[in-house]
């Protein structure tokens, strides 16, 4: 796997356009129906759409984990570091010290069994990471190299929900606003990087981002966001409403994203 990573976004790519084709093939019928159902594949979704996903058996897709997993694939491996089983991720583990600015974030998730008929995933973990409000990558980016913040690894209660709290992601150029995340099948198996049952990303609803990219210290993302969209996007274009997630809050109070993750 650390060759793929090693290879870039160019061998990424198509392996990813060539894996969402095959599963489009695969569920083709299902999905059809849903799509009409829902009104098509690319709005977003109401709380009926959601309720939809949640409940139809839907796995999430696959995704590439992209060139600054942090999980020791692609060079650094925070998995490794005391104190990153941990919901709060604005701050550094270890021997770094930094703590991340930004507008509050809480990122809600509920995994799916769906293979066990579509109930909770419970005992199971995920690993989740994020840029910065500038759109830097921590262990990555040279200036903040040092640092690990915006990565954590929490567990599935018995409801199959986790929580983490953090700050709201920039939007850099080429991307869509996205969060990354790692289901793995258990705790034990998350901070091993062993038992990985799914890769993907989570999409931030636009009126949200235009909101938060309209504060102080994200003025860069409010050019970056202009310059793309979600029917664009290299990794949503061909499909995100299992992946759009729903908001709720404000700038001044914070947001908290929610998404069901089938797995």
């Amino acid at each position: 796997m650390s060759d793929d990573h090693d290879k870039g976004l160019g061998h990424d790519l198509p392996r990813l356009i060539s894996r969402r084709r095959a599963l489009g093939v695969m569920v083709g019928g299902l999905g059809s129906a849903v799509l009409v159902a829902c009104g098509g594949s690319s709005g977003e979704p109401t709380t009926a759409t959601a309720r939809a996903t949640a409940t139809s058996g839907e796995q999430i897709p696959e995704e590439t984990a992209g060139p600054f997993p942090g999980d020791g694939t692609n060079g650094p491996n925070v998995l490794t570091e005391s104190g990153v089983v941990r919901s709060d991720i604005t701050r550094s583990v270890g021997d770094a010290s930094g703590v991340a600015e930004g507008v509050p974030t809480t990122i809600d998730l509920t995994l799916l069994d769906v293979a066990g008929g579509g109930g909770p995933l419970a005992g199971a973990s995920v690993y989740l990471w994020h840029c910065d409000r500038e759109g830097r990558y921590s262990l990555y980016d040279e200036t903040i190299g040092g640092e690990n913040y915006l990565r954590g690894v929490q567990e599935s209660d018995a409801d199959g929900k986790l929580r983490f709290t953090t700050i709201f992601p920039a939007a850099y150029e080429g991307r869509w606003p996205h969060i990354h995340f790692e289901v793995y099948e258990s705790l034990d198996a998350a901070v091993a990087g062993t038992g990985k049952l799914r890769t993907s990303q989570l999409a931030i609803p636009q009126a949200a981002c235009e909101a938060v990219y309209a504060t102080a210290g994200y003025e860069q993302s409010a050019q970056n966001l202009a310059g793309t969209s979600l029917d664009t996007d290299m990794v949503f274009s061909d499909g995100y409403r299992s992946q759009l997630a729903t908001v709720t809050g404000d700038v001044a109070n914070g947001y908290t994203l929610s998404l069901n993750v089938g797995v």
